[in-house]
């Protein structure tokens, strides 16, 4: 007795053209073949199901073999039975059809073709033929001398924020080997550096895998930055403010000396050019916010000093 192609895939009569999808979807990622090599019946099994949503899954057959017209293995049934190809299917062999996402697959007898030149990753997903490098998506599953390219490495770096702005080369240790990174000046968190065929080894003949380095720029203290520029908050007192001063600030090259216009106020900002981070193409400035700062306790002589300054305008709405 033949089986039931709605069993065998796990759904009822009534289910959607959705549901069948699912359910083979997740029956085929089950029993593939190249995920169970030590499992005899896998490929059986794979034949199976393909065969029945072969069938079921597409419109037209699922029709036939609900009017009886086609039996389980996609064979007319009654008058007309025999006739067409020499596996008794309509004109040729019979199997994956347009109603199977694979585009081709199993033939009557159970080996695998027709795989050539489809996209396998639209039912198993991009990542699944990774586990057996590349197997299907390459033309066909099981071609052992296939050359395939090595898995790639990743690594996660953390880097301060100077050697972020000014570039810096580190060693990192990648197994039982020492390579030496370079980061360049101005790398963000986030990046990531590509270290070509330092990877896996390839396989028959496959170009090695590469090492892929993400980096986490730590923070600062006091500079953070603007693409290419440096932003530090400069804290200046009342006297510095009024009267105007030289001020030794830092850049991420060394200290230098800014000079403070007199009458200067909170928010003002002053540029130092070419103190920013530098690459091949750009060079960025320095740019300095300006916060005067009150003293924190009580100071009866600032009371009495501003108590005789006049009141001026510092608003404009």
């Amino acid at each position: 007795m033949s089986k039931d192609l709605y069993q065998v895939l796990g759904v009822s009569k009534t289910a959607t053209a959705a549901e069948i999808k699912s359910a083979y979807r997740k029956l085929a990622r089950k029993y593939h073949p190249d995920l169970n090599k030590d499992d005899k019946n896998a490929a059986e099994k794979f034949k199976e199901i393909s065969n029945a949503y072969d069938i079921i899954g597409d419109a037209e057959k699922r029709k036939k073999y609900d009017n009886n017209e086609i039996d389980a293995e996609g064979k007319p049934t009654g008058f007309g039975a025999g006739f067409g190809g020499a596996n008794g299917g309509f004109g040729g062999t019979y199997g994956f059809g347009g109603g199977n996402p694979f585009g081709g697959g199993f033939r009557s007898g159970g080996q695998y073709a027709g795989t050539e030149g489809f996209d396998f990753s639209s039912i198993f997903g991009s990542d699944f033929f990774s586990q057996f490098g590349g197997a299907g998506q390459q033309g066909g599953f099981g071609r052992k001398n296939m050359a395939r390219k090595g898995q790639d490495i990743a690594y996660n770096m953390r880097v301060s924020f100077l050697d972020a702005a000014q570039g810096i080369e580190k060693k990192v240790n990648l197994g039982n080997k020492s390579v030496s990174v370079k980061i360049p000046a101005g790398m963000q968190s986030g990046q990531t550096l590509r270290l070509k065929g330092m990877g896996e080894a390839g396989a028959n003949g496959g170009e090695n895998g590469d090492v892929l380095i993400t980096v986490t720029v730590e923070e600062h203290p006091y500079f953070k930055r603007d693409d290419l520029n440096i932003l530090i908050d400069l804290p200046i007192s009342i006297n510095e403010a009024v009267r105007g001063a030289k001020v030794t600030v830092p850049t991420i090259n060394g200290k230098v000396a800014v000079k403070v216009p007199p009458f200067s106020s909170s928010g003002e900002k002053l540029r130092l050019k070419g103190q920013g981070i530098r690459t091949k193409s750009a060079q960025g400035d320095e740019i300095i916010n300006l916060q005067i700062m009150l003293p924190k306790e009580n100071n009866a002589e600032l009371t009495e000093m501003v108590d005789k300054i006049q009141n001026y305008a510092v608003r404009s709405f």
